[in-house]
């Protein structure tokens, strides 16, 4: 039985080699879950790119129950890694099991594509939800959640003591508390990340992005990423980009 096995694998090893197929690197797929685990939006991002490559297996002639084997495969990986990222494990296994129910009702290969993102956007979600509950108070999750909307305007600590019902004073001293930085601090890391997001899969200009994200000037968005990554956002994009073509395959012209 091994032997008919392992002769079945070189098989289909030739039979890849011969169409340029290989999977995607598992280092990518990790990379997704534990962005995923860690209850970061980026995992949506990666899961995109990993599927735009086109590396994914072939696991029926038919395609929509080819789609149908692989969502279950990411089904099942999204849940374990959301488990263990702090999500309550019968919710999730409940979630897995209404996703999979979705899948047989699916009438097309883009339908099962589109649940497939939902499913990885689902689960990371629900990961960083638990892990906002298990450490910050109400006024500082509802503090956090209107910084990541409102990146792109100005954020006045203010008006955030308005919103959630507090004293000035004493909001700044409880997110220091709990968030370990203070609310300017909080939307400057925040404003970074997405810069970083930007620079590596959008085709905004640097000054756009500075603009976007509410920077005085240019100057003092480079200066303030390049504190946090010890680089320019220019040398950031086109190291990324030198990356991406080396892990694509493709050649400097």
């Amino acid at each position: 039985m091994k032997e008919t096995m392992d002769k079945q694998i070189a098989y289909l090893e030739y039979i890849n080699r011969e169409n340029n197929f290989h999977h995607h690197h598992f280092s990518d797929e990790l990379s997704c879950m534990e962005l995923l685990r860690n209850g970061d939006m980026r995992s949506v991002e990666q899961d995109k790119k990993m599927f735009a490559s086109n590396t994914s297996g072939h696991l029926s002639d038919d395609p929509i129950k080819n789609r149908i084997y692989l969502n279950i495969c990411h089904v099942t990986l999204c849940t374990r890694f959301a488990i263990e990222g702090g999500m309550d494990s019968e919710k999730a296994f409940n979630a897995s099991d209404l996703f999979i129910q979705r899948f047989e009702k699916a009438k097309t290969e883009q339908e099962l594509i589109d649940i497939r993102f939902e499913i990885t956007e689902y689960f990371t979600k629900q990961v960083a939800a638990a892990k906002k509950a298990n450490i910050f108070s109400k006024p500082v999750i509802e503090c956090m959640d209107y910084i990541d909307l409102h990146l792109h305007e100005a954020i006045v600590v203010r008006e955030l003591a308005k919103m959630v019902g507090l004293n000035e004073s004493y909001l700044s001293v409880l997110f220091k508390r709990e968030a370990g930085m203070n609310l300017t601090q909080y939307v400057t890391k925040k404003r970074m990340e997405a810069a970083e997001n930007m620079l590596r899969i959008s085709d905004f200009s640097l000054a756009e992005i500075s603009d976007i994200l509410h920077f005085s000037s240019y100057s003092h968005f480079a200066r303030t990423f390049r504190k946090y990554y010890a680089m320019s956002p220019r040398q950031y994009r086109a190291y990324n980009f030198s990356r991406m073509k080396i892990g694509t395959g493709q050649q400097e012209k």
